[in-house]
């Protein structure tokens, strides 16, 4: 099986990290890793298997033969201005976004998920969620929102936009060397292409689990309203 074909079938185009950066090349990788650090619907993408996959292909020489030192570094300036970015948007819309009303790309209880995860690490969070799948879209806004200290915040963003930009990218390319990663690289992507898709079944898994839950409440609270009916009408 060839390695467009095993794709295909692993999963949508164009959340398979292989093809897009085999059709978009460096660029692609750097416009995903911005819209994925700030902005809202940057939420979805693949921001840890596409920098992971990069790092196996530089070391494949596949689709990027730019040296691994200047991919690491505008991985990473792209991040730093992504979050820059969402930070700025927080604090401009500030609570409005928790009333921003659900939609297909906007969920509330991201907002949610992310303003707890902000409340419970403080400024650390900046640097934490870079590694948190969704989360890590959300916490530059909600810092924004909570008009977190610019300075503070810069100093994170630096901070966690090194750790993760250059960190997964130089992990694959390590261990795009290793024999047995080399040998079977196609299986590797293949592997990726489904890791990158298990955060987004969860979320869609919690948000209808969430949708059923509001919809038997709704149910729970309008049975005793038509009991109370009748038992006055029988009155």
């Amino acid at each position: 099986m060839s390695t467009s074909l095993a794709l295909q079938t692993a999963g949508p185009g164009f959340l398979n990290p292989e093809w897009l950066i085999s059709t978009f090349g460096l660029i692609g990788i750097l416009a995903i890793v911005f819209a994925e650090s700030g902005l809202l619907i940057g939420f979805f993408l693949p921001g840890d298997s596409l920098l992971f996959t990069a790092g196996l292909l530089v070391a494949d020489g596949r689709y990027l033969h730019q040296p691994l030192w200047l991919v690491c570094l505008l991985v990473v300036v792209a991040a730093i201005a992504g979050d820059q970015v969402g930070y700025l948007f927080g604090k401009r819309v500030g609570p409005t976004l928790f009333r921003r009303p659900n939609s297909r790309l906007f969920k509330q209880e991201n907002v949610t998920r992310a303003n707890d995860f902000f409340a419970r690490y403080g400024a650390r969070s900046v640097v934490l969620a870079r590694f948190v799948p969704i989360v890590r879209t959300f916490t530059p806004i909600i810092a924004g929102v909570s008009r977190m200290h610019y300075r503070t915040f810069v100093i994170y963003n630096v901070l966690g936009g090194v750790l993760w930009g250059t960190g997964v990218t130089v992990l694959g390319y390590f261990l795009g060397q290793i024999a047995f990663v080399k040998d079977n690289i196609e299986l590797i992507l293949i592997g990726i292409v489904v890791v990158s898709l298990v955060p987004i079944a969860i979320q869609l898994l919690r948000s209808g689990r969430a949708a059923t839950r509001t919809g038997r409440a709704g149910v729970d609270r309008a049975e005793p309203a038509r009991t109370r009916g009748t038992t006055t009408t029988q009155d």
